[in-house]
């Protein structure tokens, strides 16, 4: 599994060097310090970084920013996350765009109304480090590399 995660992590920086663009993250997460933390490490990391603090400015930036990829809370004002997957996953535009849930809630039928709507992963905030989350946004970018390529 590892090898098989570092060899989709290089495929995207080839992507990168040979002229592709950076992969756009978009963090919605109404947490002011996770939001930072988050957003500093993928920009260290060369990632374009978009952050959205609530359900609506999620939405818009969904439509205005086209991100490669979502990390999406569930509990945030105006819109929680559930709605906005509701709202993104029905539109053909956005059906494949990955999404994955990073939430404290982690009761199986939160994880199983995320898996039916749609998200590539559901990581709960309380027991995955940093580090792996960035681990699993970049194994997930590097497959939505490979597979286009295809």
């Amino acid at each position: 599994m590892l090898k098989n995660s570092l060899y989709m992590v290089e495929a995207a920086k080839q992507n990168e060097a040979a002229g592709g663009e950076k992969a756009k993250i978009l963090i919605a997460e109404d947490d002011k310090f996770l939001s930072k933390v988050l957003s500093d490490k993928f920009t260290r990391k060369n990632y374009a970084v978009i952050v959205a603090s609530d359900g609506i400015e999620t939405i818009n930036k969904i439509k205005s920013e086209a991100p490669d990829i979502v990390l999406l809370d569930l509990i945030m004002p105006n819109k929680n996350g559930f709605e906005i997957l509701e709202e993104v996953k029905t539109d053909i535009k956005y059906k494949k765009l990955p999404i994955i849930i990073l939430s404290n809630l982690g009761q199986k039928k939160d994880v199983e109304r995320g898996k039916k709507l749609g998200v590539v992963d559901y990581l709960v905030k309380s027991n995955t480090p940093i580090n792996d989350i960035v681990k699993k946004v970049e194994e997930v970018l590097a497959a939505n590399i490979i597979a286009r390529n295809l």
